[in-house]
């Protein structure tokens, strides 16, 4: 076996804009034509515009000495200021991801850089007065032994739970929402109507949900009273369809590897091909990923999601926030170089963009850096999500998967 391992890092939603095919895309009526995740964001913090809670330009002195700045000009043409980059070439690999799945969402760039674009159409939820048909939200009501649901319609995370709560709270009845994304989720109070059963509920009503090609189907727990407020919990949990053909994780495991999941990876691929997997907010999910470094076996692979930078700011439209987020992640590259060993690869990579500054709440088409230690240092330009699994694959001496061609 290679002595070699291989370490792929999501910083969920971080895009660096400049996608080819944005005008297809939409946040409302606007199309995401000139979004870009982290030049707006370090544009927002040079001109003073994202001064709460931190204050200055966006200082990503790791990243950007790695070639993130870069990246973001290659992708979009764009400059991000700054970025407390010190002078000279990068000192690693560098370039940009393009997606070619239809869809701006998790599973479909996850799939593809693990080896599989998404062959299929997803489903998407009408934007009305009422989202989804009677037949299913009845169907919802049974299983839970409930006599109804509450909103049904689209919505935007915590607004949804504040609109809904009270009234979840009188009648038991589970909220549901959806979004631009191909996703049905059901929010509950985890006291009053339960986690495991707001689980149960999201797992028997799955596979009526994955047949209409809907991606997920996401278990949205929080706590609280009206006193008080209400808050989600980190028990959120994703219930993903599965994957049409082995991914990067399957081809691993075929090979006799131990494959690591941290964050929501073991969601997204229905812990098909995982052995090792590590849950937490994203705090935890950095003290997971650096034990992992520290014990993970040799010809290992991991795959890791840092998922707040999209749930918690993306969406939010939180640019201080996002920009404060980017920042503490950059601060604990060096940990993380510290426990490279010789033969390793890192990559870091983004999923899809969620520009805090763009129009409306939804995620935006973009461009996606991608950064990788352990193996020199150069521009390996524009490239495909496919790439990085080819690109792993062959780093760790594995069949190939997927379309793609390595970049190493």
């Amino acid at each position: 076996m290679t002595h070699k391992r291989a370490f792929l890092v999501v910083l969920d939603s971080v895009g660096c804009g400049g996608a080819p095919d944005a005008d297809q895309f939409f946040n409302g009526d606007l199309p995401d034509t000139g979004a870009n995740t982290l030049g707006h964001i370090a544009q927002a913090c040079a001109a003073g515009q994202a001064n709460e809670g931190r204050n200055g330009p966006l200082n990503m002195p790791h990243l950007a000495g790695a070639g993130l700045g870069a990246a973001v000009r290659l992708a979009s043409g764009a400059e991000a200021p700054a970025l407390g980059a010190p002078s000279g070439t990068p000192e690693a690999l560098w370039g940009a991801a393009t997606e070619i799945s239809k869809g701006k969402d998790t599973p479909s760039g996850h799939w593809e850089m693990a080896g599989v674009p998404v062959p299929w159409n997803w489903h998407f939820f009408p934007d009305g007065e009422v989202s989804f048909d009677a037949d299913l939200m009845a169907k919802v009501a049974r299983l839970c032994g409930a006599e109804g649901t509450l909103y049904n319609r689209h919505g935007s995370g915590m607004a949804v739970i504040e609109e809904a709560a009270a009234e979840h709270v009188k009648c038991g009845w589970p909220i549901c929402y959806t979004s631009a994304d191909s996703v049905f989720q059901i929010a509950a109070h985890e006291e009053y109507f339960g986690l495991d059963r707001l689980q149960k509920l999201c797992a028997d009503i799955a596979p009526t949900l994955h047949k209409m090609r809907v991606g997920r189907v996401i278990a949205r727990p929080f706590i609280g009273d009206v006193e008080t407020g209400f808050q989600r919990t980190i028990n959120r949990r994703d219930y993903a369809i599965d994957p049409p053909s082995d991914t990067l994780c399957d081809v691993a495991d075929n090979a006799g590897r131990k494959v690591y999941a941290i964050g929501k990876i073991g969601d997204i691929f229905s812990m098909r091909g995982i052995h090792d997997l590590r849950k937490g907010d994203d705090r935890a999910l950095m003290g997971h990923l650096l034990d992992v470094m520290d014990e993970a076996a040799e010809g290992s692979f991991t795959f890791a999601n840092f998922v707040e930078f999209d749930s918690q700011f993306g969406h939010q439209r939180d640019v201080s926030g996002y920009a404060s987020a980017l920042e503490w992640f950059d601060a604990c590259l060096p940990d993380i170089k510290a426990r490279m060993r010789e033969g390793d690869l890192v990559v870091f990579t983004a999923d899809h963009g969620n520009d805090p500054t763009w129009s409306g709440s939804d995620h935006t088409r973009e461009r996606v850096p991608v950064i990788a230690l352990g193996k020199g240092a150069g521009e390996i330009g524009l490239v495909a999500y496919s790439d990085i699994a080819a690109s792993i694959t062959e780093h760790l001496e594995l069949p190939a998967v997927g379309p793609g061609k390595s970049f190493l």
